[in-house]
């Protein structure tokens, strides 16, 4: 049983302010996994206030200077990696490999890839008598999710470090251990007091708080689109800067050709991994019409092999997160049937012999049609829909039929074509036949998937202000 009750704001685990706590599940079993306190807005006070504080120094310092902390935080996160993947199986059930190799692997890749662009990133450049500075905003409020824990703490913290900005972090309340040691990793690895603080809460309690800070300069948010818009407007009274990341419905087009069979195979494997928690998973896959028989058969088949069960086995995938997560999940699967989609695979209730824990079965649904809720909504669990198009100008039409724009998929063995295709889809990630991550791409949505970028080099310009120095040439 975990029992983190204290705060890490200055440098020091720290008594909240008011005594109230949460306990955090473990959804493979649905027993108490651990406690945590939950903070207020006297707790968001002291820690913006370290912030504040520590950023007159921190953001004084070189690359150099600052380069040498983020050297003893990413060996420190190497060393307690192992530690960092057993939590993230407690607290969010994800299978013990994923966390090993995908969860924890993640965070370790944006620590070393921002330090790596810090390394030659341009923070000043003079043109002409005119110098054009590129400074630290100040200090960031970082509001993170629970379904890749690490990974979105470290794309927004490793950026702030490597520009010179400090920071206070609300992790969800829902998935808070791994945030914990991630804390004592800076600790450990002698980031100054006040760089980097924490403050576990809720929504209403502390990121309602952050959000709406006088004293936080940025404000930067993964998760719904529902809550991101409340956080904007919480912060429009400050005019802060607002940087989000938030839903997807990502189109997956498949094209006529050979590789269909493959890339069917591909695009469920996909959707299943971390149990359908990805907000770029690509949930709606578009295949021509005259095949999609052939690929309902190939996507049943899929999901029917996808194992399910306790994360600590050899399983595809484990739990989802909550209770209210699988009962939205369950809910969202009951509005396809009755809609009319064809139920491939999968549907409601628990897989077979797992009566306990919040396990969803991989569902496949056909002949969807992009109207149906089931297309529209983000359902974010183990659940692809399969929708069909005429020629590729209706499956571009239908791709970018969504309020959202985070991700899209194109697969096809004429590289031209699918490059085409790539160019005509409205989504701030596109991958081409299923290439490997790049971890320098910039990451993030066009309309309601939110704004600003993460990831590499091209994040660093979210936590930076402009400044020009005219006539810094001197007569």
């Amino acid at each position: 049983m975990r029992d983190y009750d204290k705060f890490y704001i200055d440098g020091s685990w720290v008594a909240p302010a008011k005594a109230d706590t949460c306990d955090v599940i473990n959804p493979a079993n649905e027993q108490v996994a651990g406690t945590i306190s939950l903070g207020s807005s006297e707790d968001v006070d002291r820690a913006v206030a370290a912030a504040r504080r520590a950023f007159d120094s921190w953001s004084q310092t070189t690359v150099e200077e600052r380069g040498e902390v983020m050297d003893a935080i990413i060996a420190e996160y190497a060393r307690r990696s192992d530690e960092l993947a057993t939590a993230v199986t407690e607290e969010m059930g994800a299978p013990t490999k994923l966390a090993q190799t995908a969860q924890v692997a993640l965070g370790h890749a944006h620590l070393a890839t921002a330090r790596e662009a810090m390394k030659t990133y341009a923070f000043s450049e003079q043109r002409g008598t005119t110098l054009i500075a590129h400074e630290p905003i100040g200090v960031c409020a970082f509001i993170t999710p629970w379904n890749w824990p690490l990974n979105q703490i470290t794309c927004k913290v490793a950026p702030a470090l490597a520009t010179g900005c400090t920071m206070v972090l609300k992790p969800s309340e829902v998935a808070p251990f791994s945030a914990y040691i991630f804390a004592e990793i800076l600790d450990k690895a002698g980031v100054p007091a006040g760089v980097f603080n924490l403050v576990n809460g809720d929504g209403a309690g502390v990121g309602a708080a952050l959000s709406a800070h006088p004293g936080v300069d940025m404000v930067s948010f993964t998760g719904s689109t529902r809550a991101g818009i409340e956080v904007a407007r919480a912060a429009a009274p400050t005019v802060k800067r607002v940087h989000q990341e938030l839903g997807g419905k990502s189109p997956n087009i498949l094209l006529d050709d050979d590789t269909l069979p493959k890339a069917v195979k591909i695009g469920v494997a996909s959707v299943m991994q971390n149990s359908g928690q990805s907000c770029n998973a690509p949930t709606r896959m578009l295949v021509p019409k005259s095949r999609m028989d052939e690929a309902l058969e190939i996507a049943k088949g899929a999901a029917e092999k996808t194992t399910v069960g306790d994360p600590s086995s050899d399983v595809k995938i484990g739990p989802v997160v909550s209770e209210a997560q699988f009962s939205k999940i369950q809910s969202l699967i009951q509005t396809g049937i009755d809609e009319g989609a064809t139920l491939v695979a999968g549907g409601t209730g628990r897989p077979e012999g797992l009566d306990t824990g919040f396990y969803v079965k991989p569902t496949i649904f056909g002949n969807v049609t992009n109207d149906m809720d089931i297309a529209r909504q983000e359902i974010f669990g183990p659940v692809l829909v399969i929708i069909g198009y005429d020629d590729v100008d209706q499956a571009v039409e239908i791709g970018n039929d969504t309020d959202y724009g985070l991700a899209a998929y194109v697969s096809g063995a004429d590289l031209d074509e699918v490059r085409k295709v790539a160019s005509r889809l409205r989504a701030g990630q596109v991958n081409i036949n299923s290439a490997a991550l790049d971890f320098s791409a910039p990451f993030g949505g066009y309309k309601q998937s939110g704004n600003g970028r993460e990831w590499g080099d091209k994040a660093f310009a979210d936590f930076l202000e402009t400044k020009a120095v005219i006539g810094y040439a001197g007569s």
